[in-house]
């Protein structure tokens, strides 16, 4: 298992190496330039000041960019940002200046705090709502469930966003419509309830998706003959549910909750944007409308480890669930 475990955590490392070599190629390749903006906004305060020569300017500018290192080639460029990345500076960021990886540490208490929530929820009542629809196959609980779970994966989680926002912010006025602050930050009821929303939305797609998969593994196991079996000796309902078919129809869903984990921390960067909440997604999209290199490379970094580790985790979920499965 150990052997495993460390020949998998190489492989994390080589994977987010990799996506950071071609994230680092392509932002590069975007038209804009974080020096070029940086410029244009002091000549916008110069001209409005009426001062500033533009020959200083473009000097300091071209220190800035030099001290940067932004004018060297690319191979260079990315094996000192490898290097550093590796002991763990990130640097700082070109538009706003911030410690990069400070400003992420404080940024991704939120998103973490958010995105597990949301998965917490999103299993619990997934599972529960897709063995009700799988025992109860046919029926009108079946369909409910069934309906709920297909709006659930095609409605557009920004669309979703919007709707609660305009329902409960603004009709009933029930809920606070953006920011965020941690419960132990501040007041943990204030914090509740600008939870709520955000909370919902990360939840719905995962949720659906769980509710469906479970449905479908668990109506595959009730017709095992084992099931049938406990069926015939007439062992309670809850009995068999969950002895019988629940754990043998783990497997399924385990598989698909790596997927979810990722799509809840991917689509984090909608809903942080939406309800102006302080997390990692809304400095990504931020750094990304400034072509902020050494934020958006982090970020990257960031997620691909996330999804990297929910991968290895549901891989050691297997064992504990099938013990026959081997890590050799």
């Amino acid at each position: 298992m150990t052997a495993y475990i460390i020949r998998r955590l190489l492989y994390a490392i080589l994977i987010v190496i990799l996506v950071s070599m071609v994230v680092f190629i392509l932002i590069r390749m975007l038209p804009g330039d974080p020096i070029e903006i940086l410029m244009s906004q002091a000549e916008i305060q110069a001209a409005m000041g009426g001062g500033g020569d533009p020959e200083e300017l473009a000097a300091h500018f071209a220190q800035l960019r030099y001290d940067l290192g932004l004018d060297r080639p690319l191979p260079i460029q990315f094996a000192n940002w490898l290097f550093d990345m590796l002991r763990g500076d990130f640097g700082r960021s070109i538009i706003r200046g911030f410690d990069i990886m400070s400003e992420m540490g404080t940024r991704m208490a939120v998103t973490l705090f958010l995105g597990i929530i949301a998965f917490i929820v999103s299993n619990i009542i997934g599972i529960v709502l897709g063995v009700i629809s799988a025992i109860r196959r046919g029926k009108i609980a079946d369909t409910i469930v069934t309906s709920l779970a297909n709006v659930g994966n095609a409605v557009p989680a920004f669309l979703i966003a919007i709707l609660m926002i305009y329902v409960f912010g603004f009709l009933l006025e029930w809920l606070p419509i953006f920011g965020y602050q941690l419960p132990w930050r501040g007041n943990p009821g204030l914090s509740i309830r600008q939870s709520i929303m955000p909370v919902f939305v990360m939840a719905l797609g995962p949720l659906a998706g769980t509710a469906r998969q479970t449905r479908s593994s668990v109506l595959e196991v009730l017709n095992e003959d084992h099931v049938r079996t406990a069926w015939a000796k007439g062992m309670r309902e809850k009995t068999v549910i969950f002895r019988h078919v629940l754990k043998n129809s783990l497997m399924p869903i385990i598989t698909l909750q790596g997927a979810m984990l990722r799509m809840i921390f991917g689509g984090s960067a909608i809903v942080e944007t939406i309800f102006v909440i302080p997390g990692v997604g809304q400095m990504m999209v931020a750094s990304m409308l400034s072509n902020d290199y050494p934020v958006i490379q982090a970020v990257t970094v960031i997620l691909t480890l996330v999804a990297v580790l929910s991968n290895l985790l549901v891989d050691l979920l297997f064992g504990w669930v099938d013990p026959r499965i081997s890590y050799a």
